[in-house]
This record gives C-alpha cells, sequence and structure tokens, in this order.
C-alpha cells in the first residue's frame, strides 16, 4: 500500500499525485490519499471510473477525506475518459494549444534545436499564462517518455493543470508505448479536434 498526503494541494495535483504513486506500485495494490476538499474526492473518483480501479471515499472529519484505490491484476477496461474539472473555463482566457512534433526547435543543428526545445518547454512552464494543451505527436512523442530531459517540466505543467497528450499511434511507432511518463495517451480524432477548436496554436 503506498499513502499520499495532497492535503492542501490545488486542483489537478492530487490526482498528479495518485496517478504516480499507482505507477510506482508496478502491479496489483492500494493507494490511499487524503485530501481536504471534495472537488478532489471527485476529480480522484473519475480518475478511477476511468481507469477501471476499484475506488472508495471516507470523510474523516473537517475538510480531510481519504480515497482508496484498489488495482487490480484484472481490472474492468476504462470508462469513456471525463475531464478533470479544476474550475469553471474563465471567461476571455484563451484556448491556447502548443503542438510539438519533432524533438528539436527549428532548422539546423539538431544538438542546438534538441537544447533549444528544452528551453522553451522550461519557459513555457514559468510563463503567468499557461497553455490549454500540449499535443505530442511524430518524433515529438519522445519528449514525454523515459529518458526526456524536459520530463520535470512537461510534470510541473501537468500539475499546474495544462493537459498533456501523446499520439498512441506514434508511441507504437517508435516502440515507446510502455515508456510514457507523464500526461496521457490519444488519437488523431482527438488532435484534430484540440487544433481546430484552438484559439491560438503554437508550434515552436
Amino acid at each position: 500500500m503506498i499513502k499520499v498526503n495532497a492535503i492542501g494541494d490545488a486542483c489537478p495535483i492530487p490526482v498528479v499525485k495518485t496517478k504516480n504513486a499507482i505507477r510506482d506500485l508496478n502491479g496489483p495494490g492500494t493507494v490511499v490519499t487524503l485530501v481536504d476538499n471534495e472537488i478532489a474526492v471527485q476529480n480522484l473518483e473519475k480518475m478511477a471510473r476511468q481507469k477501471g480501479y476499484g475506488v472508495q471515499a471516507e470523510k474523516l472529519g473537517d475538510n480531510q477525506f481519504q480515497v482508496t484505490m484498489t488495482v487490480g491484476a484484472g481490472d474492468a477496461a476504462p470508462a469513456p475518459q471525463e475531464p478533470v474539472v479544476c474550475q469553471p473555463q474563465r471567461s476571455g482566457k484563451k484556448n491556447t494549444v502548443v503542438v510539438i512534433r519533432r524533438a528539436q526547435m527549428g532548422g539546423g543543428s539538431e544538438e542546438l534545436g534538441k537544447t533549444l526545445l528544452k528551453g522553451f518547454l522550461f519557459a513555457l512552464s514559468q510563463q503567468d499564462q499557461l497553455p490549454t494543451t500540449l499535443l505530442f505527436y511524430n518524433g515529438g512523442a519522445a519528449l514525454t517518455c523515459e529518458g526526456s530531459g524536459s520530463l520535470e517540466d512537461l510534470k510541473t505543467l501537468e500539475a499546474m493543470g495544462v493537459e498533456i497528450l501523446t499520439c498512441g499511434t506514434c508511441l507504437n511507432f517508435y516502440g515507446l508505448t510502455e515508456q510514457l511518463q507523464v500526461g496521457e495517451v490519444t488519437n488523431m480524432y482527438t488532435i484534430a479536434e484540440k487544433m481546430t477548436q484552438a484559439d491560438l496554436l503554437v508550434e515552436p
């Protein structure tokens, strides 16, 4: 069993911490997460339904809740994905989507391009106004996987509410399916939807 203390953490950090703990289980087991608000409880329950985990929530006291997830070897297939809602969309906020389609930024030197892209993703995590979604496909898929130098920056962005999606076909093509470390796997329909519905599309 792994215990996660997410008391005082803003959405979606309790979900991110719990996902990381489940990954650390590396098989069947139990993750118990402590949170201090009902929205966090609801988001954790949604995640459990998406993944097919057993889930039980219990109120321990004022502003203290315990959510227990049971991960089994024979979990049911995940239910259709539901978004984790932290707060209503602010009116006037742009739906900005950043597209990463290769593992380097710009043309010319590959080594320089990789350094530039790493710097771009760090700088992105420091912005006052964050993008809504980061899309990774083709060569860019490697950046969300084991061995990427940008994983910490991407995990920071995810913890601050940025949606991170990587093309499943691309992960499979490059043999990276089991190495995804941050965000979720997506498909071309969702990629097209995110891009066409964006107010601003950024491609470094």
